[in-house]
């Protein structure tokens, strides 16, 4: 079936403007691409037009960060957190992870092939015997085996578990940890285009050394080289502030 994006890509003229706008539009192409690749993954529950919404988000975000005046590494920038953005919304509707679906599927083979040979279901015991661990193992096993649940707050709370206990900081950690904030945007706005690139990706993107690497078109030594220089100059800048990096 041929899905018509005209409307979509209607909308999306409609909503933005200026440079993010360009941006947006000129991507939208690969963002369609993306969501057709994603989706032909024979990975079901999700349509393309959902992919292609979390996919806009994300490339529009990849657009407002990126305010340098050329496109030095956008488009892999793009890419990688574009198609981020795709798997994260699949593996949100998957009702159980990978690694429980294979434990489940090896936990049925060993059951089939037990029942085959017994002529009845097999026991816990001799199950876990296949398996060559223990019943307690197979009761752990089991159970990470299992979809996750999702429960209501209203009941599970309890004023006597420490998981939901008030750790907010008070209002002079507040004060203390905003001066700091601002002190620490004053400086990474003092950087050098490049360099703040790299700060955007590493410390806020998490993205790796080679990830960056291959953004920026240069080789892992010249990251970290960027890398260092960035943080030497925040460190003078925030000095006389806090020792922060």
């Amino acid at each position: 079936m041929k899905h018509d994006h005209r409307p979509f890509t209607t909308a999306v003229s409609a909503a933005y403007a200026g440079d993010v706008g360009d941006r947006v539009q000129r991507f939208l192409p690969m963002v369609r691409r993306l969501a057709w690749h994603v989706n032909g993954s024979g990975r079901p529950g999700i349509e393309v037009e959902d992919l292609m919404q979390a996919g806009l988000v994300a490339l529009t975000e990849c657009a407002q960060r990126h305010e340098g005046p050329n496109e030095d590494g956008f488009a892999a920038y793009a890419k990688m957190r574009v198609r981020g953005a795709m798997v994260d919304l699949v593996r949100r509707h998957a009702p159980i992870s990978r690694g429980a679906n294979e434990r489940r599927k090896r936990l049925e083979a060993a059951s089939r092939e037990l029942e085959t040979q017994l002529g009845r279901p097999p026991d816990p015991a001799e199950l876990a015997a296949a398996l060559e661990i223990t019943v307690a193992e197979l009761a752990d096993l089991r159970d990470a085996s299992q979809p996750m649940r999702f429960e209501s707050i209203d009941a599970v709370y309890s004023d006597h578990d420490a998981a939901y206990a008030d750790d907010e900081p008070d209002s002079h950690d507040l004060l203390e940890a905003e001066e700091m904030r601002e002190a620490l945007i004053a400086a990474i706005a003092d950087l050098p285009e490049r360099l703040r690139l790299v700060v955007q990706l590493y410390f806020v993107e998490e993205l790796n050394l080679s990830e960056i690497a291959e953004v920026l078109a240069v080789s892992v030594p010249r990251v970290h080289q960027l890398k260092a220089q960035a943080i030497g100059k925040l460190r003078a800048s925030l000095d006389p502030v806090a020792d922060v990096l």
